[in-house]
């Protein structure tokens, strides 16, 4: 039984849409004109996807009005507000499916990217009808640290007057150590995933908390020790800067952006290897048009931690690297 499940319950006649899952068996079921009422799990029984058709059909939401529908009058229909997954069913031991749900009553418009900021790709977007799924993608157990951070944006649709519910924006960095334990059944691919709601009430609402102003004049008068100065780690004695070899997202950026960081790697590296000590350090920039390598010579010429700095390894690097030797 999952959030956005339509229930009836076993003791009486009453319907309604499973809101939250609480503990020690109990569901949170909204029966109508959003009233809540807690109830135990084995009280209630799912309305099948086949009996709502046959015996208390819902209006299809539609993108083109219909002129015999009154729109000012609010509708009693109970709508299963919650209950958008993510879900990566395993397709193997080396690979999983990657599925959004839409469990609820809803047609939901969406986007869904993966990346690192600022730089995302999409991977997915349209609209999900109520009580359906989609396919994204499959991919690979083996390189999961590199699947980046998903992000989820969509808003609520329904051809009605209604309470508006708040967008959704839920951002998805998965850890191993949360990952692979999160597995329950997926509703409507009612399959065994690795189960992520996406609408859960701490992603859309802002985190309530109480204000002590004590205990922030407190915080203000405390003297803070000052934290010791950690010293760099140790660069390597040659530092790759080609663009592929400090991210794998340099497709979607500009040739400013590729320098940015280039240049910062180096000016990071350069000093971390004045700090260490180090006799020398050789950077490899490649040839390319110059640019890169014009902006390093530019940032050594005359720094006084510089003794000399010249093309290093041609035989190698060709023009591609330069030495640089420290006082």
């Amino acid at each position: 039984m999952n959030i956005g499940d339509r229930v009836r319950l076993m003791r009486g006649r009453e319907e309604g849409i499973v809101t939250k899952i609480l503990a020690n068996g109990l569901l949170e079921i909204e029966i109508e004109d959003g009233f809540t009422i807690p109830v135990k799990t084995s009280d209630v029984v799912i309305i099948s996807e086949m009996e709502q058709k046959v015996f208390n059909p819902t209006p299809v939401a539609r993108f083109e009005p219909q002129q015999n529908i009154d729109r000012r009058l609010p509708t009693n229909e109970i709508l299963a507000n919650r209950g958008v997954y993510m879900a990566f069913v395993p397709v193997n031991d080396r690979e999983l499916s990657q599925h959004l749900i839409n469990n609820t009553d809803w047609d939901i418009p969406f986007m869904l990217s993966v990346g690192s900021d600022p730089h995302h790709k999409g991977l997915a977007a349209g609209v999900l009808k109520p009580k359906t799924f989609i396919k994204v993608q499959n991919v690979l157990v083996k390189d999961f640290e590199d699947w980046g951070t998903f992000v989820f944006q969509a808003f609520y649709f329904r051809l009605a007057f209604m309470k508006l519910p708040d967008p959704i924006i839920k951002r998805l960095k998965f850890r191993v150590n949360t990952f692979f334990k999160n597995k329950s059944k997926a509703p409507l691919l009612n399959q065994d995933a690795h189960l992520f709601q996406l609408d859960a009430e701490d992603s859309v609402n802002p985190v309530s908390f109480k204000i002590d102003p004590d205990k922030i004049i407190e915080q203000m008068f405390e003297k803070e020790a000052p934290e010791p100065m950690k010293l760099p780690s140790k660069p390597s004695l040659s530092i790759d800067l080609h663009i592929e070899v400090l991210t794998k997202d340099s497709w979607a950026m500009t040739n400013a952006e590729m320098l940015t960081l280039q240049m910062g790697t180096f000016e990071r590296q350069f000093e971390a290897a004045i700090a260490n000590g180090m006799d020398e350090i050789t950077f490899i920039h490649g040839v390319g048009n110059g640019v890169l390598r014009d902006a390093i010579h530019k940032r050594l010429s005359g720094n006084k931690n510089v003794q000399y700095f010249e093309d290093a390894q041609k035989d190698k690097f060709g023009y591609g690297a330069t030495k640089v030797k420290i006082k």
